[in-house]
């Protein structure tokens, strides 16, 4: 059947942030502005980075950072709206989400100054972490109300577990303003689906094989209205002898995480959601994060290092009753 002048077309469009790319593939109207559309999407995300980045010495995060104990500091609703849903995370994990890995994740080496581990840093570090601290959730202090937080003890944030997610959402809100109902949002390993492809179809999305210096699809998750993302051990990591040692911190051990788990895929109607319960899952494990996992009703995938090979672990439609494709 020929196509008509109000057919839908398909656009492809991305841009640079974060030390890596954001790209959104959408079926819109014949007559949308694609520069407005371009601009808009690309200013989203510069502001969720301008606010979150650990590495911007301006941004409000740095600033929250930067001040001292007991200092109320006045914050931008958005990076407000993170830090609730973070600390929410940080208390239903019992602290295996934990926004306050600052000083750990500059001391192995993968912060905003990318040097080797430093010996002293990281016993720094770790002798900050031990059980007996205060809970994050517990020593930092949001009123968002007045827009502003302070911090009840020394703490050193770092939402790069989480704000890839809400950029994705943000995005995600872009379109919907601009009146583009159909489109398949993308940073990194977090993605979000804005209804469906305009042909009813949902969007196809590859998992993943957690491989080392390759690309490889493990399986692939349809996507209507639903949001996902992945974390794992195999893009950022250090090799310590026969040990691999995530990017990801564990601050309950005061170290980078150190388990099976190669990569955990969450799905959630949010990307800040399952953004925050990928990193959260890594960290557990699969045995506390299994029960954690089923206590919460997420959807998960985990893929487990077991011998020389993957095993694989589901919930909901990533179950044992689900396809091979992972749908």
């Amino acid at each position: 059947m020929p196509k008509t002048c109000s057919d839908p077309r398909r656009l492809a469009l991305h841009g640079p942030t974060m030390g890596t790319r954001w790209s959104v593939t959408c079926d819109a109207a014949p007559d949308t502005d694609v520069q407005a559309l371009q601009t808009a999407l690309a200013a989203a995300v510069q502001r969720v980075d301008a606010q979150m980045s650990p590495w911007l010495p301006g941004s409000d995060l740095n600033r929250l950072n930067h001040a001292p104990v007991g200092a109320w500091v006045t914050l931008p609703a958005e990076i407000l709206e993170v830090l609730v849903c973070a600390l929410d995370a940080c208390r239903l994990s019992a602290g295996a989400f934990d926004p306050a890995a600052g000083a750990l994740v500059d001391a192995w080496g993968f912060g905003a100054v990318r040097d080797a581990p430093d010996a002293e840093a990281i016993r720094t570090a770790t002798s900050a972490a031990p059980l007996a601290r205060t809970p994050t959730y517990e020593a930092l202090e949001l009123d968002s109300g007045m827009l502003r937080a302070r911090k009840h003890a020394p703490m050193h944030l770092d939402l790069c577990g989480i704000a890839k997610g809400y950029a994705v959402d943000r995005m995600a809100d872009v379109l919907r303003q601009n009146g583009v109902p159909h489109a398949l949002v993308a940073l990194d390993g977090e993605l979000r689906a804005v209804g469906g492809q305009a042909d009813g179809q949902p969007w196809a999305v590859a998992v993943e094989s957690p491989e080392t210096g390759r690309r490889a699809v493990h399986s692939v998750v349809e996507l209507q209205d639903l949001a996902v993302a992945t974390s794992g051990d195999y893009r950022h990591y250090l090799q310590v002898g026969d040990a691999r040692l995530a990017h990801t911190m564990d601050t309950r051990r005061g170290a980078p995480v150190r388990n099976e788990v190669a990569s955990v895929t969450v799905l959630a109607r949010q990307c800040m959601h399952a953004d925050a319960w990928a990193t959260a899952l890594l960290v557990a494990g699969p045995g506390e994060g299994l029960a954690l996992a089923q206590r919460m009703g997420l959807e998960v995938l985990w893929m487990l290092r077991r011998g020389n090979g993957l095993v694989t672990l589901g919930l909901g439609r990533f179950g044992s009753g689900a396809p091979a494709s992972g749908v």
